[in-house]
């Protein structure tokens, strides 16, 4: 495991194996790896649990991290991706956590030596925030085989949805999709069925909310009303009261209250939101520590070669 970028790219087994890592830096463990790695944050949209998630763990770690600001570099005067990154490189920086709006845009990026790990790819998907809730589905249900998992919003726009979907049916959970129909892609259909939020939030063992995705509409969510949104889609109280008692919400924030969740629930009993930004440390310090672990194998393996 050399990069991050796609949950399609990883096996069951290496999923298995980060899962496994990150519970145990929960439980206490020290990391495999020595400190002092250089590992650059490069966020070309606005972040604040992936990108403090990760430099949390980065720090546990033990890593100098640099911060990197795309207003403040060479980006202004047309620098390209690759360029920027390949400086980076040159500089001895190890790993780059990187954010961009373009939908894969780390296939351009395949002859840099320098390891890329996805902070989401626009409409694309959000590998570390997917593996943070398999590991917090996992904590709670302790396997995924027969689950019955609900994504529940503007599916079409979500990464989050799209790298979930994908490898919890790879997992054996069931998937049900709700939301509004103008924001659900009919090919979401070959991973799972779609119901109303009344038939999902009766029928699942986890609630998984997507906030609107206002910035990737054309011309914004038209005709959106919150209050609507929210009585017709939301996780309201009344629909709170017909989940299962063991069941969970979940959500990868930001969370808008009172639209796609109440504000009540955001932090009650069966809420595991807070809980995921929690997970999503120790899940980014088993990514990294693995990937920069493998990247050292790897040299020496060239070394003695």
């Amino acid at each position: 495991m050399k990069r991050l970028v796609s949950m399609e790219e990883l096996s069951l087994g290496d999923i298995e194996n980060l899962l496994t890592r990150a519970a145990a830096f929960k439980n206490g463990e020290k990391a495999t790896i020595d400190a002092g790695h250089f590992i650059v944050n490069m966020f070309f949209e606005p972040s604040t649990r992936t990108h403090y998630s990760f430099e949390v763990a980065e720090r546990k770690l033990g890593f100098e991290v640099l911060s990197f600001e795309a207003s403040e570099s060479s980006v202004t005067k047309g620098e390209t991706l690759y360029d920027t990154l390949l400086t980076m490189q040159a500089l001895g920086v190890e790993a780059a956590v990187v954010r961009h709006p373009d939908e894969k845009f780390y296939d351009e990026l395949n002859d840099l030596d320098i390891a890329i790990i996805s902070g989401g790819d626009g409409c694309g998907e959000h590998p570390s925030q997917c593996l943070l809730d398999l590991f917090t589905i996992k904590e709670q249900f302790g396997s995924f085989a027969g689950l019955k998992v609900a994504i529940a919003g503007d599916i079409l726009h979500s990464r989050v949805a799209n790298s979930n979907m994908r490898v919890l049916k790879r997992l054996g959970a069931e998937i049900y999709f709700a939301g509004p129909k103008e924001w659900f892609d009919e090919e979401s259909l070959a991973y799972g069925t779609y119901l109303t939020m009344d038939e999902a939030a009766q029928q699942v063992d986890v609630m998984m909310l997507l906030r609107v995705q206002h910035e990737r509409h054309q011309n914004g969510a038209i005709g959106f009303q919150k209050e609507d949104y929210h009585e017709r889609f939301g996780l309201t109280e009344k629909r709170a009261q017909m989940l299962k008692q063991e069941a969970i919400i979940m959500h990868p924030s930001p969370v808008n209250r009172d639209v796609e969740i109440a504000d009540s629930l955001v932090e009650s009993k069966q809420s595991r939101i807070v809980e995921q930004m929690t997970n999503g440390v120790f899940v980014r310090m088993a990514i990294l520590e693995t990937i920069l672990n493998g990247k050292r194998k790897g040299a020496e393996k060239h070394v003695f070669n």
